[in-house]
C-alpha cells in the first residue's frame, strides 16, 4: 500500500527561501535579472496555489532533458489499475508529488534566464556548513591524527576506525534542511564523543558485513581489478564532510583504491549535494584558517586530480522512479554501479527509493524490498525521517513504537543495512 501525504502551505516558501529582496538573484544582470526573478516567483506562486487547492498534477512544459521521462511517469500514474485516475497533490503517492514539487521549483528558475543556473538553496547549505565548523574541525583533526599512524594499525584497529567513521557518516545524516524546514540543523559538537551512546539507536547494524566485504575484496584484488566503493550522497554541509572523511579513510587504509561520489544534477530537497556543493566544500576546507581542515581540503583536491576520487551526477537521481526501475530507465547508470564492489546509499530519500517507499511490514527482508535492484553489494546509512522501514527482527518495530510513537520520523534512530546482492 503506497503512502499518501498532504503537503502544508509552507512547503514551497520555506523550502526555496525565495525572497523578492534577494539581490543575489539578479544583481549580476540588473533589469533582466529583476524581470527573471519576477517570472520565477510567479511560477512558484502558481505552483503553491495548485498544491493548496489539490489541483491535478500537470505535465512539465519545459524543454529540459528529463521532461519526457517525467511526463511518461505521469501517464504511468494515471493508468495505475488501483489508482484514482488523474493524480492530484493530495491523492497521489507522497514520493512522486514530493519529487515533482522540487522538479517544478527547478523549472521556475531553469525557464528564466539569466537566473536559470541559480541554486535557491545555496545560502542555506552554506550556512549549515559554517554553523557546523566546530564539528568539522573536530572530525578533520581526529582524522589527520589517525592518518599519522594508519600504517601501524592492525586489522582489529582498522575495523574499529572504519566502524567509527561509518557511524559519523550515519549520524551526519541528521543534518537535513528539507527535514528541518529551514530550521537550524547544523552539527554543533564533536561527532565522535557520543558514538557509544548512540549504538542502541542503530536498529539494524550490519557494519561487520561491510567490513568483511571490503577485507575480502582487498585480499582478492589483482592488478587489473581495483577495489571501488561508490557513495550515493545525500546532504551537503557537515554530512558531506563526514562522507569525504570516510572516503579518504577507505583509500588511506587500502580498503579501497577508488571512490566514486554520486550527487544531484540539479538543486534538490533543499540540502542535497550538487557538483557545485561538492567542489565548494573541498575548496572551503582547503582555504580554511585551520591546519587540519586545510590539510583535508588540499589532500581531497589531490584525490580528484589523481582520479582516485570521481564525482558523477545523473538525471536519474532526480527522477520520481524508485531504484528498482533503474535498469530499465537508466541502464547506463545501472551498468556503472555494477562496476562497484560496494555501494553506500546515504540518507532517507535514497532509502525510500531503494524500498519503493511502501508501507512494508517491519520484518520484511531488505533484499525483498529492494525488488530486484542488485547492481552490486549495497549498504544504506540512514537516519529514520519517514515511515518506511524493513529488515527488523520480529517484534522490534512494534516494541520501539510502543515507547516512542514518533520513532520513524524523529531522526533519532538509524540503520546500517547491508544487502549482498544476487
Amino acid at each position: 500500500q503506497l503512502k499518501y501525504h498532504t503537503f502544508h502551505e509552507q512547503s514551497i516558501c520555506v523550502s526555496t527561501g525565495i525572497n523578492v529582496q534577494n539581490r543575489n538573484f539578479c544583481s549580476p544582470h540588473f533589469q533582466k535579472g529583476v524581470e527573471a526573478e519576477k517570472r520565477a516567483i510567479s511560477f512558484l506562486s502558481k505552483l503553491r496555489n495548485e498544491l493548496q487547492t489539490d489541483k491535478p498534477v500537470t505535465p512539465l512544459e519545459d524543454e529540459l532533458p528529463d521532461a519526457v521521462l517525467w511526463n511518461r511517469y505521469l501517464d504511468y500514474q494515471r493508468n495505475l489499475p488501483n489508482g484514482s485516475g488523474e493524480p492530484s497533490w493530495f491523492q497521489s503517492p507522497w514520493l512522486y508529488v514530493e519529487c515533482y514539487m522540487y522538479r517544478r521549483i527547478h523549472a521556475a528558475l531553469a525557464q528564466n534566464p539569466p537566473i536559470d543556473n541559480f541554486d535557491v538553496f545555496k545560502e542555506g547549505k552554506a550556512q549549515n556548513f559554517f554553523e557546523s565548523q566546530e564539528a568539522v574541525i573536530a572530525l578533520c583533526t581526529y582524522f589527520q591524527e589517525l592518518l599519522k599512524n594508519i600504517k601501524d594499525l592492525d586489522e582489529k584497529q582498522l575495523q574499529e576506525e572504519l566502524f567509527k567513521l561509518l557511524q559519523v557518516s550515519l549520524w551526519g545524516n541528521k543534518c537535513d534542511l528539507s527535514f528541518s524546514a529551514g530550521e537550524d540543523s547544523s552539527q554543533k559538537s564533536s561527532p565522535l564523543q557520543s558514538l557509544e551512546n548512540m549504538v542502541p539507536y542503530i536498529l539494524v547494524n550490519d557494519m561487520e558485513k561491510v567490513w568483511s566485504l571490503l577485507v575480502n575484496a582487498k585480499k582478492n584484488r589483482t592488478e587489473r581489478s581495483d577495489v571501488r566503493v561508490d557513495i550515493i550522497l545525500d546532504n551537503a554541509g557537515f554530512e558531506l564532510v563526514s562522507d569525504l572523511v570516510l572516503a579518504d579513510f577507505l583509500l588511506s587504509s587500502k580498503l579501497a583504491d577508488a571512490v566514486y561520489f554520486h550527487g544531484k544534477s540539479i538543486p534538490w530537497y533543499v540540502s542535497d549535494t550538487t557538483k557545485h556543493d561538492f567542489n565548494w566544500t573541498i575548496k572551503q576546507l582547503g582555504s580554511a584558517n585551520h591546519m587540519w581542515m586545510s590539510r583535508c581540503g588540499i589532500n581531497w583536491e589531490g584525490n580528484l586530480k589523481k582520479g582516485v576520487w570521481v564525482f558523477c551526477d545523473h538525471m536519474f537521481w532526480t527522477l520520481p522512479h524508485d531504484f528498482s526501475s533503474m535498469s530499465e530507465v537508466a541502464p547506463d547508470l545501472y551498468a556503472e554501479l555494477q562496476k562497484s564492489n560496494l555501494l553506500l546509499f546515504k540518507g532517507d530519500l535514497n532509502y525510500r527509493k531503494l524500498t519503493g517507499d511502501r508501507k512494508w511490514e517491519y520484518s520484511v527482508p531488505f533484499h525483498q524490498a529492494l525488488n530486484k535492484f542488485h547492481p552490486a553489494p549495497l549498504c544504506s546509512l540512514r537516519t529514520l525521517k519517514s515511515d518506511t522501514q524493513v529488515g527488523l527482527k520480529p517484534g522490534q518495530g512494534e516494541q520501539v513504537q510502543a515507547s516512542e510513537p514518533e520513532w520513524m520520523t524523529s531522526g533519532k534512530y538509524g540503520v546500517v543495512q547491508f544487502d549482498a546482492g544476487l
